[in-house]
């Protein structure tokens, strides 16, 4: 879903260091770096002196996607409860953090490519500028990216919760064995499913590890999941679209240990009898783009169609 802001002039090719008089919308600008970027920390400095002398506040913290300490912590929560705008320098592994991180608040997330493929950023370090005076004069829409809730039960008690806006995936574990697993829709039986595992995934996620066992590629303002069985034993398991309204419940049945991973950046072991939940978030990430740039433009970069 695109949310269309008030337009305002755009400059093409501005001097990071011309004054610039922005809408007062952003008070606060969080920062949100990939963790030993070597790029990142020269971009960094210029951007905190560029946005201080436009009157912003500026808060900076590195992705959560790794391991954390108490310092790192209290830069993100601060990050999270205080920031108007979030830009990103990273992938889309760093986006994925970020609209973790500021799911609730429904902040506003402008990527700057700083990785590789980069299907969620919206600009590169070569156009920060340009992007962000647009940013600043209300040139931009806001895309709304379903995101889902995970759930993983145990004994009829929910014992950890995740939201994720890619995928969340249900795999096996070091040996090379099948699980076995039952998936019900609205409590209704679906399939008993014994293979390498399944994905479920958004549409956002539908160009991430979907893609590459076997799933379509989704239109992201659709409201629909993906079910995507990972090598499942019978072959005429295949892909499935699921509304967005749904709750899905996977049972895992076989004996041996299975993992649940979110977002391909945090998991969890599961056992024998444990239940995961899936259902699309009353959250959704809220992400900057330019009504000059499409989905398929996008597409058509990344996945080097016509190429040739």
């Amino acid at each position: 879903m695109l949310t269309k802001h008030k337009q305002g002039p755009s400059v093409d090719h501005p001097h990071p260091n011309l004054p610039f008089m922005s809408q007062p919308s952003f008070v606060t600008v969080g920062i949100l770096i990939k963790p030993d970027s070597p790029q990142a920390q020269p971009v960094l400095n210029g951007l905190i002196a560029w946005l201080e002398r436009r009157g912003k506040t500026v808060l900076v913290a590195r992705s959560p996607a790794g391991p954390s300490d108490t310092q790192d912590r209290l830069a993100l929560d601060a990050l999270a409860s205080q920031s108007d705008l979030l830009i990103v320098l990273g992938g889309d592994g760093t986006m994925l953090s970020a609209s973790r991180l500021v799911e609730q608040r429904g902040t506003p997330i402008l990527g700057v490519n700083m990785g590789g493929l980069g299907f969620l950023t919206e600009t590169t370090i070569e156009h920060l500028y340009p992007s962000l005076n647009r940013v600043l004069a209300g040139d931009y829409c806001i895309e709304q990216r379903l995101m889902l809730r995970v759930g993983i039960h145990r004994n009829q008690t929910c014992i950890r919760t995740a939201t994720v806006l890619n995928d969340a995936v249900i795999s096996k574990g070091p040996l090379a064995r099948m699980i076995s697993i039952k998936i019900e829709i609205d409590k209704a039986f679906m399939t008993n499913l014994r293979g390498d595992g399944v994905i479920l995934a958004t549409p956002t996620g539908s160009t991430a590890y979907s893609l590459s066992a076997g799933g379509p590629i989704l239109d992201p303002s659709l409201n629909v999941l993906i079910l995507n069985p990972i090598c499942p034993h019978t072959l005429s398991h295949r892909p499935f679209l699921v509304a967005s309204h749904a709750l899905i419940e996977i049972l895992l049945k076989s004996q041996e240990k299975a993992m649940v991973t979110f977002d391909g950046q945090s998991g969890m072991e599961v056992f024998p009898g444990d239940v995961t939940t899936i259902q699309a978030s009353e959250h959704r990430a809220h992400l900057i783009r330019f009504p000059d740039r499409s989905f398929y433009d996008v597409l058509r970069t990344k996945l080097k169609w016509g190429d040739g």
